[in-house]
């Protein structure tokens, strides 16, 4: 006769299903915690309030946070794969910190996501969905005219993410995501530059432009141009010019070449 599996007794006063109804609730309270908690983290290191670089101590955000250093531990792994943060083993946990010639290749891989999703909107968009992209370019307006970085900047992501969105990949957009969230920093710092943002916003208003007009291949070259702008911009903030980037890169590549010999 096959052997049955002995289920341990629930606790006494609980019924069996009680006690599998409590684990549940314990398995769903427990990932929802950990969620807040990459999510507050997340928040904090976008917004700069943890540096680039910057160790996290498990045991004081655990305390910060008020919840047990569990759904901390579980937020790092989260973390670590969204790009933000990087686990070294024996030393800790800390938020990434993203080279110019890194950010230069994600950049690269935004211009071709971004002409992509302009290509497919231009020929798909819904009237509703023109309007929404252009209700968000007007708020940005009035936040260049307040000179409200902050602001200007939520909107500009927002924008963004709408754009690509509305295209209907789902696995572009978890992409997509992915990639602004590693150069949120950088694009931070290009936004607070003097005159970019009226410049910025032209740009955006462009791009809703040429899909409202279903112009294609005009969509598709306004959303790639900005993003190469966008990139320049960068540049510019950190006091390097994209030339000045791609001669570093080639140096670099000498002096491994030498090292190799």
């Amino acid at each position: 006769m096959p052997k049955t599996a002995v289920r341990p007794p629930p606790p006494p006063g609980t019924s069996a299903a009680g006690a599998d109804h409590g684990t549940t609730i314990a398995l769903v309270q427990s990932t929802s915690l950990t969620m807040l908690v990459q999510q507050a983290l997340e928040r904090m290191i976008l917004a700069g309030d943890l540096a680039a670089g910057a160790k996290l101590n498990e045991a004081a955000i655990a305390e910060t946070l008020g919840v047990s250093r569990g759904p901390v531990r579980e937020a790092f792994r989260a973390l670590e794969e969204s790009g933000l943060v990087r686990l070294e083993k024996n030393r800790g946990v800390f938020v990434r910190q993203i080279s110019v010639e890194e950010a230069d290749e994600i950049y690269e891989v935004r211009m071709l996501l971004d002409e992509w999703a302009g290509r497919t909107l231009a020929q798909a968009a819904t009237p509703e969905q023109v309007r929404a992209l252009g209700g968000l370019v007007d708020r940005m307006v009035k936040a260049a005219a307040k000179n409200d970085v902050d602001l200007y900047y939520h909107l500009n992501l927002e924008l963004h993410d709408t754009l690509v969105a509305f295209a209907g990949n789902a696995k572009l957009l978890e992409t997509y995501r992915r990639l602004v969230k590693e150069l949120s920093l950088f694009r931070r710092e290009a936004l607070a530059q003097g005159g970019t943002m009226p410049v910025s916003t032209r740009e955006h208003r462009h791009i809703i432009d040429r899909i409202a007009a279903g112009d294609v291949e005009g969509a598709g070259a306004a959303l790639r141009a900005h993003v190469g702008a966008s990139r320049e911009r960068m540049h510019k903030a950190r006091g390097a010019t994209h030339g000045n980037a791609a001669d570093a890169r080639r140096h670099l590549a000498v002096i491994a070449a030498k090292r190799q010999r």
